[in-house]
Formats: structure tokens, sequence, C-alpha cells
């Protein structure tokens, strides 16, 4: 009797994981079976087969998306971001970590709060000031990223440095390292776990960010998601093309998880150790 209970919860697991997988998948299978279809055929009817696959839509969509320069400065913006918040915020949780001052407590509680504070909150000002600074462009969208970033980062950090005993601070002092040579040489690749954490968490919203670069970035210098919404507004009743662009924007997303896959299950898997 039990057994037979078990099997039918067992059953019924398999059944709503099933379930679920079919609601992940439908709006890709919409997307990218719509992709190869003419606008005849789209309006004919999304969710049948394509009668013929029209690449053309794809060719058209790459031209008029600007997908390789579109592509060059997300990758340049999103990198560069992710590494000014690993650099700084896993020095700044060393520093936090290690210095047990009144002062040090202070300032993580601020950055801790800080992660409270909606973006909506403090946008138009911080576009009016970078305005008036002339950082309206790809170095002050980065600079932006690092400010927004940097508090989730330094709270993941500083948990990390509690399971990093001070004795390797002290051996490493004895042995003649520096400050300098003890965290990047012994503290900060004893951190890779959690900055493999940092990072994905990180590239997630950077990459996929519209909000941000839309204040900042002009057309000429847009990233992929900023891109796809002019070429959307372009597109609005040709689904074919703009589907097709949406499908060229998501490859890289791809490509970019096959390669990394092993690094990322393995850096979270750590990271949750930690």
């Amino acid at each position: 009797m039990k057994k037979n209970k078990e099997k039918r919860n067992l059953f019924s697991i398999e059944i709503l994981g099933i379930v679920l997988g079919l609601l992940w998948i439908a709006p890709f299978y919409l997307m990218l079976v719509n992709a190869f279809k003419t606008k005849r055929e789209i309006f004919g009817g999304v969710l049948g087969l394509p009668e013929s696959l029209a690449f053309e839509n794809f060719v058209q969509a790459f031209i008029d998306l600007e997908f390789l320069k579109s592509l060059f400065n997300s990758v340049l913006i999103t990198g560069l971001s992710i590494l000014v918040i690993i650099l700084f915020s896993s020095m700044a949780g060393y520093a936090l970590a290690r210095n047990k001052s009144k002062l040090s407590g202070i300032i993580f509680f601020i950055f801790v709060a800080a992660m409270l504070i909606p973006f909506q909150s403090v946008m138009i000002p911080l576009v009016s000031i970078f305005g008036q600074a002339n950082m309206l462009n790809a170095g002050g969208l980065i600079f932006m990223y690092l400010g927004f970033g940097c508090s989730l980062s330094i709270f993941l950090y500083h948990g990390a440095m509690t399971g990093v005993s001070k004795t390797m601070d002290e051996a490493a002092i004895i042995d003649g390292a520096n400050r300098f040579q003890l965290f990047w040489y012994i503290i900060f690749p004893l951190l890779k776990p959690i900055s493999v954490t940092v990072g994905i968490l990180n590239v997630i919203w950077i990459w996929n960010d519209y909000l941000l670069p839309s204040l900042v970035l002009s057309e000429a210098n847009a990233t992929i998601p900023l891109k796809m919404f002019y070429f959307f507004g372009q597109y609005t009743k040709q689904w074919h093309l703009a589907l097709a662009g949406l499908t060229i924007a998501i490859i890289p997303v791809i490509i970019g998880y096959f390669f990394a896959q092993k690094q990322i299950i393995k850096g979270v898997s750590e990271g949750a150790v930690k």
C-alpha cells in the first residue's frame, strides 16, 4: 500500500515536471518556428510548422539589427562591468571582513542597505549628475553598473571571507608577503567559487538590462537589448523579421552557456557549499 502511494506521488511529480517543461519550452518553440515563416504564414497560424524555411528573414534581421556592432557593445560593456565589479567588490569584501572596527561595520551595513534602494528612485538624479559630468556614454554606464552591482557582490564576498582562516594571512605576512601579494596570490584564488557566482548573477542582469542603457547610450552605441527595442519598433507588424532578430539575439547567450556550463555549475555548487 505504501509503495503504491509512493509510485502515485512519483507519477504525479513526473506529470507536473512534464507540464512545466512544456510551458517553459512553448515560447521558444513559437519564436523559433515563426522566425522561419513568411509574414503570410504567421498570420495564417502561429502554431504550425513553416511550409519552407525562410532564411532570408535572418539575413535581413542580421543586417538591420547591426548585430555584430550590437554584440561587440554588449560584450564590451558586460565584460568590463563584471571585471571591475569582481575586482573592487572582492577587495572591499576582504577589507571589511578582516577589519572588525565599528567603521567597517557601518560601511558594510550601508552597502547591504543599498540593495534595498530601487533603481527608479535614483534614476533621474543619477542621469542628471552623469550628464553634467559628460559621462553619458559606455564608460559612464560601466561606472553605474559598478555602483549598482557592488552591494550584493560585497555582501557575498564578505560572507565567503568568514570561511577563510586568518592564519593564512599571518603565515603569508611572516613569509614576507605584503598586503597586495597576500590578497591576489593567496586569498583571491580561494574566492574563485564565489567569484564565479558573482559573475553569473551580474552577467544575467547586465547583459539583459534595457532601462539603464536606454537612458545613457545613443542608438549608435546600443547594446543588444536596446537595439532589439529599436528593431521591434521598426518591425511592429513584420513579426517574421522581429522573431528572426530575437532568435539571433539569444544565440550568444546559448553559445556562452554551452562553453561555460561546467565552470558555471561548479562555481555555483562550490559557492553554495561555502
